[in-house]
């Protein structure tokens, strides 16, 4: 099963990616994480898990996975 969350930004700390909902992302069974950003230079990134996406786009806190199933 798989779990959809947005990420949502709450101060944009390197003035690139603008505040609020900043890119959509999927958990996929067994852990592994797309996440794919919002604007008009979108990509699509794979992580090996959440923790590690947020420890590098959190930004301390600043951004929030917010799941929507």
């Amino acid at each position: 099963m798989t779990t959809r969350f947005v990420l949502e930004r709450t101060d944009d700390v390197t003035g690139i990616t603008g505040t609020g909902i900043v890119a959509d992302g999927v958990v996929w069974p067994g852990g592994k994480v797309t996440i794919v950003w919002r604007g008009p230079h979108s990509s699509i990134v794979i992580w090996p898990d959440l923790e590690t996406a947020l420890a590098v786009h959190g930004h301390d806190g600043a951004t929030k996975a917010v799941f929507i199933d």
